[in-house]
């Protein structure tokens, strides 16, 4: 079963950058396990390295503003239900 990535620091709205910037799509419906694994997967593909997330996220945002805030809505909500317990911040 994939986890958490391994550092404390990570909250919902971290979690749900790096989905942001995965692969998976809402209409994927993926499963929690999916939702981890998708995470620990773009994470270890950034390095653990949040400005490469978060640049990818901003480049997003700019090519498609249309579909920005229902996706990062979708990221976030997802985040959630893959891991239940997290905080807003850390």
């Amino acid at each position: 079963m994939s986890t958490m990535p391994s550092f404390t620091s990570m909250n919902a709205s971290d979690l749900a950058e790096i989905l942001f910037t995965s692969p998976l799509q809402e209409s994927d419906r993926p499963s929690a396990e999916q939702v981890r694994t998708a995470i620990n997967d773009r994470f270890g593909a950034c390095r653990g390295d949040s400005s490469r997330w978060i640049a990818a996220v901003a480049q997003e945002a700019g090519d498609h503003p249309d579909t920005y805030l229902p996706r990062m809505r979708w990221a976030l909500t997802t985040v959630y239900a893959a891991y239940p317990g997290l905080t807003t911040a850390a």
